[in-house]
């Protein structure tokens, strides 16, 4: 079966053909635009690749645990999803109406929040009123459960395990940061919640803040609604804290310079980092495996190096020497009881592999994780 994968990012859009799990051909295109996206999606189509399906990564799909085929109502709730994920769920609603007019085939919708849909209630629920809970969906829900998805069976490949008996905690770490435990296949706690913007500290976003602050700004009158929205999702995380566009590159640039606030900036970045990781290795009964993916995982092999140097206490060590090497691998010391690896995020095969087995299943049948 091939599969048109369309996976809409913060800063670009990755487009790739994947036949039987292989990707055969792919493009990307260097801005967040579905207009921009539309010649390139042609152009992939046009390489003489029949496609018998496409599949569009949506951030937020609700308590949706399969991939599901884009129909008018389920474009409707989607669309109604979007105060939740406002940087990602326009450009995906946009996409997929592209895609529809390019491709043939049935257009399916693959959802980030699905592999946390069966955290357990301990995990998903707020401490808010129960009327409130039940009358506007009120629950953690996660996100970059794609990446955690293809992380968790690349990981299983390389330890020789089968993929639903492993005990992981999963790191994202990109312009977007969260970290997943994983159990029995799927998320049982997880960083981000009810929108992307809970947990770590990412490039635009603030992490977890004291919600008692953030009414404090908005009684002083320091910014309303419209303006904490904007700060918290565009102008906070390394981006507001140093001055900079948020992409850790420059931050560790102006750090390497001597700049004290991106000194600053990176220590509060691993810092937070570290707490969520041991937040989640709480939430399992073992720790097999710390697995870092995402682009600044791939590609930061310095930082990462500081990071896990925090670790040790969860037997945590990481070797210099593979941890500067490429591609996907085990950068733990040997013989220690916690692997550490890191893999290439593969969200394109996972969107694949999602899609062509809904389709397998007939419209909206269920997916096997």
């Amino acid at each position: 079966m091939r599969v048109l994968t369309v996976n809409p990012g913060s800063s670009s859009v990755k487009l790739s053909v994947v036949d039987d799990g292989r990707e055969v051909d792919q493009a990307t295109v260097g801005a967040a635009s579905a207009a921009q996206a539309r010649q390139p999606l042609a152009d992939l189509v046009g390489r003489g690749h029949p496609i018998d399906a496409a599949g569009v990564r949506f951030v937020h799909g609700g308590l949706s645990t399969d991939a599901v085929p884009l129909d008018r109502a389920e474009t409707a709730r989607l669309t109604a999803l979007t105060p939740l994920a406002p940087l990602h769920q326009p450009l995906s609603l946009e996409l997929a109406a592209v895609v529809a007019e390019i491709v043939p085939g049935p257009v399916y919708a693959c959802f980030d929040t699905a592999f946390h849909a069966l955290m357990p209630d301990a995990a998903a629920r707020y401490a808010l009123p129960k009327s409130w809970v039940r009358e506007h969906a009120l629950r953690r829900y996660g996100f970059h459960g794609l990446s955690c998805a293809s992380a968790l069976r690349r990981t299983a490949e390389l330890l020789d395990r089968d993929h639903t008996g492993l005990r992981l905690v999963c790191c994202h770490i990109g312009s977007g940061v969260s970290v997943t435990a994983v159990r029995d296949g799927h998320g049982v706690d997880t960083s981000m919640g009810f929108t992307p913007l809970e947990g770590a500290v990412m490039a635009t976003r603030s992490g977890s803040v004291d919600p008692g602050l953030l009414l404090y700004l908005l009684r002083s009158g320091v910014t309303d609604v419209a303006g904490l929205d904007d700060a918290l999702d565009r102008g906070s995380g390394l981006a507001g804290m140093t001055g900079t566009g948020g992409d850790v590159r420059d931050v560790l640039a102006a750090r390497d310079r001597g700049d004290p606030d991106a000194r600053t900036a990176i220590e509060v970045y691993l810092h937070r980092l570290r707490r969520e990781i041991g937040a989640m290795a709480a939430s399992l009964d073992r720790l097999d495996a710390l697995v870092f993916t995402g682009g600044v995982a791939e590609h930061q092999p310095g930082l990462l190096a500081e990071l896990c140097g925090g670790l040790g206490i969860f037997g945590v060590r990481a070797d210099p020497g593979r941890l500067a090497a490429e591609g996907d691998r085990q950068v733990g010391r040997a013989h220690e009881p916690v692997r550490v690896l890191v893999v290439a995020a593969r969200e394109g095969l996972e969107i694949a592999r999602q899609t062509s087995l809904a389709l397998a299943a007939g419209a909206g049948g269920p997916c096997d994780r």
